[in-house]
């Protein structure tokens, strides 16, 4: 089963608005960065700024700007905004509580499911956008400007 992009994305979005030097950016403009809609685009910058990680500014040259500095948004506060924090689906029905595998594998399961999941959001907090956007940057590969 595919996983969302919706992090993935969301952090591209917050990437772009940290390398902008706080020039406002349109969806529109982080679409076309993104490769994907302004509508999904609009719904990641409604949860990012319902964590307090982004915000809006209206008028002629309005758009999206992050609402504190890049050093200071963790990825794990990214994916707390816009994914689901359970990691692991269980079964979908309970398992035979009179099988011997059914009756007793979700206590068996879930310390090592708990610990995968720390492990992960343990990754996530190390890192900020600013060192993802420091990232981009080294890497480099166009010397052309930015697109918008």
């Amino acid at each position: 089963m595919p996983t969302s992009t919706r992090f993935v994305v969301a952090v591209h979005i917050l990437t772009c608005l940290a390398v902008t030097d706080g020039k406002p950016m349109r969806s529109e403009d982080l679409a076309y960065s993104a490769n994907t809609g302004a509508v999904v685009v609009r719904g990641l910058l409604s949860r990012l700024n319902d964590a307090g990680l982004t915000r809006s500014q209206l008028g002629a040259g309005g758009g999206s700007l992050l609402a504190k500095p890049a050093n200071e948004i963790r990825l794990l506060d990214v994916y707390r905004a816009v994914e689901d924090t359970e990691l692991f689906s269980l079964h979908r029905t309970p398992p035979c509580e009179n099988c011997a595998v059914g009756g007793n594998i979700l206590a068996a399961l879930k310390p090592t499911l708990l610990r995968a999941r720390t492990a992960l959001e343990d990754e996530l907090a190390k890192a900020t956008i600013a060192d993802i956007a420091a990232d981009v940057a080294a890497i480099g590969r166009f010397s052309i400007p930015l697109v918008w």
